[in-house]
């Protein structure tokens, strides 16, 4: 029970990534809302949904004057809601780059813009950043995609100093998946699947639950002087 106690928002908590983390989160007894633009997937009796657009700057206000209201308290931020656009930057529309910044950048920000001062002020508390391998080495036809997740890495390091300054333990950390199966990826034909996996030093793919576990270590008091860092869990696919 090592989040015993705690409340713990996780965006994009409706399925995949986020599904994994808020029941894991919620086994280990947290009380977590999994916000999401769409309705669970799945039922928990430590978790609450919550509909919400995360690039509603207005909505996210009155959303975390909601969870207090309602809670008493917030722990735990988890920032894993994000979309993809793929295409070539010669062939990518203002509406494909827009659209990937807003949600997976500015979605972000519109969370911890109160949730980070209000942890600061209190006290402490951990906040997690879900970016990617493609935010660290870049990809052919993600220049939007790879931006947000580069800049998600540049915006852990600035808040785990600002949040931090008055000695309050504010915990900012990153994580960067590799390629994880996800739904999304059991769509991808057999033999680039094989192909991802052989690029790994570990000769296969992630499954969601060992992304949620490193998750969970660093939401915990076991990463309690963890702070500013990016981990990789990618199975050594950049060695």
């Amino acid at each position: 029970m090592r989040l015993k106690d705690k409340v713990a928002i996780v965006t994009g908590g409706a399925q995949g990534l986020g599904m994994e983390m808020a029941k894991l989160f919620a086994n280990e007894g947290a009380k977590v809302i999994a916000v999401d633009m769409n309705k669970l997937t799945y039922e928990h009796k430590n978790v609450d949904g919550f509909e919400l657009n995360v690039t509603d700057t207005d909505a996210c206000k009155s959303f975390f004057d909601t969870i207090l209201d309602k809670y008493g308290k917030i722990d735990i931020l988890v920032n894993n809601a994000g979309i993809t656009r793929d295409a070539m930057t010669r062939k990518m529309t203002d509406e494909q780059w827009d659209l990937v910044i807003d949600v997976n950048l500015k979605g972000v920000f519109n969370l911890v813009r109160h949730i980070g001062p209000y942890m600061a002020q209190n006290d402490g508390g951990s906040i997690i950043n879900i970016s990617s391998v493609v935010g660290e080495y870049g990809n052919i036809g993600q220049a939007n995609y790879s931006a947000t997740k580069a800049g998600l890495i540049g915006l852990t390091k600035t808040w785990a100093k600002e949040f931090a300054r008055k000695g309050v333990p504010v915990r900012v950390n990153a994580i960067a998946p590799g390629y994880i199966m996800t739904d999304i990826l059991k769509t991808v034909p057999q033999d680039l699947l094989d192909k991802f996996a052989k690029m790994t030093m570990l000769k296969r793919l992630g499954q969601p639950e060992e992304i949620a576990k490193v998750a969970l270590f660093l939401a915990s008091d076991d990463a309690s002087y963890v702070t500013g860092h990016t981990l990789s869990a990618n199975g050594g696919m950049r060695l």
